[in-house]
């Protein structure tokens, strides 16, 4: 094998360093930046920054964009379809940025140092507090310690990766090589060492899922201990210990347990109306001046724990304060910079909106990130913290959310931050999407006690990749999760979660009849719920005012939920406990008639019809409450008011047919009663009807049935929730296809790629949605440092920061072009900075080959044996073997390479072989959505 001897002339240490090397870590992005735009400009000709407009400067806010451009969606994932990559066409000779300044500095790799200034400071401590040692994505692969014979065929051809940047998909297809030959290299050894690690490394994951599973139960107790004690704030607090809730200052049996509303006779507990009055008149208060002064405090304390929510999440996780270095697309005019070392400001125009990572429930963006996709911080510490904080306070003032969704994300917070502490998951995007899934089982399991319903759900709702060797492991977490909480024990009963309840009775056959119709009203609820809150949030949310006023939304949304609430009995209760109570079954000679539930004569239309009414009045307003406070800056679930809307209906139909019952007991329809009074649970009803309604608004079956049956510690009620989840998903389906996780990732415009759905492919071909006019690297010609860096700022101008350059090479009878090999944006990036100080390097691709009596000479080996001598070759970034396809074949095909394969990009040839173009995924996804909107 003949090496090449050329010779850079760059004074960089490519050894040594701070991600300067091609198996370094991830370099500063001011650093990259300036090195780049510095190629082919002397130190006499440093451009100036053209003066800015006061309409330039701007605040950040929920507008405010990442890298701006006129595009409205809220990501910049999802390119128009049609708009076709005219823009990508070179324009060599044009100037780079001349309206960004830079400072001088004397050499390639030594930045002048800035002035000191607070904001410098907060920077930098910030920076060192969060920060680590970021290692090269592939260079655990290939580094200057592996000898040329070590280093495996498949690593040399699929090439070499640096880091994903946010909002990039990641490559399946290279993270499942690259974990292959990291496997395959372990079991070479045959030392007890060796066999050592490769035990070790075999069990790795099941370490890791043992302490996601604990640590995400830790989470969750306190988390939910802190959601007690901030929702009985509202009303008092406990003499005895303010730290406590009130359920914990006034222990009573589970069967007596007394409303938060309800002080009863504990002298421990003190009611914010009595120690007003004492303080100001010095003597109790009448009754109806306690009243209204419950009613000012109640209101006043919610709002401000959902104002505390919500300043939290807003300040804490905007997506703009986590740039990171592994961020690419530093050519980018429009690339946010900081502030202290580059006075850039982005336009207001915007391509994506910031992103609040902690508001919401996190399962859209958390099935996205499991497809594929790269949200740098969303997953991170700063997130898990505000998250588990602020969903306390959320759901403790009293809104029309729960806690039970947001626990999905914050055990996937918890599972990406263990699972990076081993390089095997934290420089393998696929392998961690692994430990990942596990987390959400668990995440499930902490929220409903239920850890086979959260294996399911997982692998039905949220994961993308879901072999046996996962499932296993997210069984095995979701079952440490669940043991964990059983021994914290948060709500001090022994139960998982407040609203697991048992019944004595079984179902008869008439019942069936009125849980097709519970089904069927749960599909209707879900399917309108949906398409209202689609509109809310498009039209009224994103399309007045409010966009730009987040903070004076949750205010407002907290006052209309409290001065509405407040006056229900019912619909002041806590989330899980107005489930609990409709769900329980009256017992005869117990105490605990559930808030008046449980009605002392069934068959008395006086004494039903004032209970019949409240239970109404709050599904209605937990209904519409719903509707506009699901999308708001705070972190929010929507199980538990799914749950509480679905129960009030079930607990209605339940109360009508046992009133029925008891005053027609000798009709045919409950000729199975017999003479028992009490055949007919209104509890059993409401289980049914919240399930159906859960499955109307997420399109859940199986995991959400199998959740049911863990609930109720028993297999008696199967039938009843199958048949009405079957039916809500069937009605539900036919008036809204999509359920709200589908319609929030829509509404943000996520680059999900949605396996289970069909697509009618009409007449449409691959030519329809070939990109043919994207910029290629052309072998036949030179190509400089100059202008490689010229084409990639062409190709990140047009917004194709998730693209890369196909490598041609003119066929031999000169008639096409045949394809050599795929280098992305992103490794295009980090080679240039290496090689800045040669504009005029000549740049070489090649290709490995097997020749008669030798072995396989790779890029790579050049690469290692060389080091820094041969910097210019960008061989050990090219993508060798890219997927490709003929431009003849069916899109279903096409479809499938997504899919199944997990490709990012696919090549298009004719024929005969030639190069046509290249199908990207975002692109593939745009394409798809026309598709949708056409059918």
């Amino acid at each position: 094998m003949v090496l090449r001897t050329r010779h850079s002339t760059s004074s960089l240490d490519l050894s040594t360093g701070s991600g300067t090397g091609p198996f370094q870590g991830p370099s500063s992005t001011n650093w990259r930046r300036e090195r780049l735009l510095r190629i082919g400009i002397s130190d006499g000709d440093t451009p100036t920054r053209a003066p800015t407009t006061d309409s330039e400067e701007h605040i950040p806010s929920e507008t405010t964009s990442l890298y701006p451009n006129s595009s409205p969606n809220d990501y910049g994932t999802l390119p128009s379809f049609g708009a076709r990559a005219s823009d990508l066409h070179l324009r060599r000779g044009r100037p780079p940025l001349p309206n960004v300044q830079f400072r001088r500095t004397l050499s390639a790799t030594v930045i002048s140092p800035v002035s000191i200034s607070p904001t410098l400071l907060r920077n930098t401590l910030s920076w060192r507090v969060s920060q680590r040692p970021i290692s090269a994505y592939d260079a655990p692969l290939v580094n200057s310690r592996t000898a040329v014979d070590e280093t495996d065929i498949n690593v040399r051809i699929n090439g070499f990766r640096v880091w994903y940047s946010s909002f990039s998909s990641i490559d399946w297809l290279h993270d499942t090589i690259k974990d292959s030959v990291r496997f395959s290299r372990l079991r070479r050894g045959k030392s007890f060492r060796s066999h050592l690690r490769l035990v070790l490394d075999k069990s790795l994951g099941w370490i890791i899922v043992t302490v996601v599973g604990f640590l995400s139960a830790v989470v969750a107790f306190l988390v939910v201990r802190s959601e007690q004690w901030f929702f009985d704030l509202k009303y008092g607090y406990c003499a005895d210990g303010w730290w406590k809730a009130q359920r914990f200052c006034c222990p009573v049996p589970d069967d007596l347990w007394m409303s938060s509303s309800d002080e009863g006779n504990c002298s421990s507990w003190r009611a914010w109306s009595d120690v007003i009055s004492s303080r100001i008149r010095n003597q109790p208060s009448s009754t109806f001046e306690n009243d209204y002064i419950e009613y000012f405090t109640y209101t006043c304390v919610a709002i401000l724990l959902a104002t505390l929510s919500t300043l939290l999440t807003i300040h804490l996780t905007a997506s703009t304060s986590f740039l990171t270095r592994k961020e690419s697309g530093v050519l980018s005019p429009l690339f946010v910079t900081n502030k202290d070392d580059q006075e850039h400001q982005p336009s207001p125009q915007s391509k994506r909106k910031v992103l609040y990572y902690a508001a919401g429930s996190g399962i859209p963006e958390i099935k996205t990130i499991l497809s594929g996709f790269v949200i740098h911080g969303y997953l991170g510490a700063r997130t898990l913290f505000t998250k588990s904080l602020g969903l306390a306070l959320s759901v403790g003032s009293g809104l029309s959310l729960g806690k039970e969704g947001p626990f999905v994300h914050i055990a996937s917070c918890v599972g990406n931050i263990v699972s990076r502490c081993h390089s095997k998951y934290e420089n393998n995007e696929a392998k961690r999407r692994e430990i990942l899934s596990a987390a959400c089982a668990a995440g499930v399991a902490v929220a409903f006690g239920a850890p086979i319903g959260g294996t399911l759900f997982s692998l039905e709702e949220v994961s993308y990749f879901f072999p046996p060797k996962v499932m296993w492991r997210s069984f095995f977490c979701a079952m440490i999760a669940a043991i964990t909480l059983r021994f914290l024990d948060p709500f001090g009963t022994g139960k998982l979660v407040l609203f697991q309840v048992t019944y004595d009775k079984d179902w008869h056959a008439y019942d069936l009849i009125f849980f097709v119709m519970l089904g069927a009203l749960g599909g209707v609820y879900g399917a309108y719920f949906s398409k209202l809150n689609y509109r809310w949030t498009r039209h009224v949310r994103n399309g007045t005012w409010i966009k730009d006023h987040s903070v004076v939304e949750v205010i407002l949304v907290t006052l209309t939920t409290a001065l509405f609430c407040f006056l229900n009995p019912y619909a002041r209760m806590g989330g899980t406990e107005l489930v609990y109570n409709l769900f329980a079954e009256c017992k005869s000679g117990s105490k605990n008639m559930h808030f008046g539930l449980c009605v002392q004569e069934p068959g008395n239309l006086d004494h039903i019809w004032p209970v019949v009414r409240a239970i109404f009045m709050t599904m209605i307003m937990k209904g519409a409450l719903t509707i506009v406070t699901f999308g708001i800056k705070l972190p929010a679930g929507i199980f538990i008011p799914t749950l509480g809307v679905g129960a009030c209906a079930g607990r209605i139909l339940g109360v009508a047919v046992r009133y029925l019952q008891w005053n027609h007991p000798e009709s045919t329809l409950f000729s199975a009663c017999g003479d028992d009074k009490d055949c007919v649970i209104p509890g059993l009803y409401a289980m049914v009807g919240a399930a159906a309604a859960l499955s109307g608004v997420t399109r859940t079956t199986v995991s959400l049935a199998v959740i049911m049956f863990e609930l109720t510690d028993t297999l008696t009620y199967a039938v009843p929730v199958m048949l009405s989840v079957l039916v809500a998903k069937t009605v539900a389906d036919a008036l809204e296809p999509k359920g709200i996780y589908d319609l929030v990732i829509e509404l943000s415009q996520l680059p999900y790629l949605d396996a289970k759905h069909e697509y009618l492919w009409a007449d449409f071909s691959i030519n329809d949605v070939t990109n043919t006019e994207v910029d290629t690297v052309c072998l036949d010609r030179p190509n400089t440092v100059m202008s490689l860096r010229d084409q990639l700022q062409s190709l990140l101008n047009a917004g194709q920061d998730d693209s890369g350059f196909p490598i041609l090479r003119a066929s031999r009878d000169r008639e096409g072009m045949r394809m050599v090999g795929y280098i992305g944006a992103s490794e295009l990036e980090h080679a240039l900075a290496i090689v800045a100080d040669d504009p005029d390097g000549q740049v070489q691709f090649e290709t490995s080959y097997v020749r008669a009596g030798h072995d396989i000479a790779a890029s790579y080996s050049s690469c290692i044996e060389q080091g820094p001598e041969d910097p210019l070759d960008f061989s050990v970034y090219m993508d060798e073997a890219p997927l490709t396809i003929q431009s003849n074949s069916p899109l279903p095909l096409v479809h499938q390479f997504f899919v199944k394969l997990g490709a990012r990009y696919v090549i298009v040839t004719n024929t005969d072989g030639d190069y046509e173009g290249v199908i990207d995924k975002k692109n593939w996804l745009a394409f798809l959505s026309g598709l949708e909107e056409k059918s």
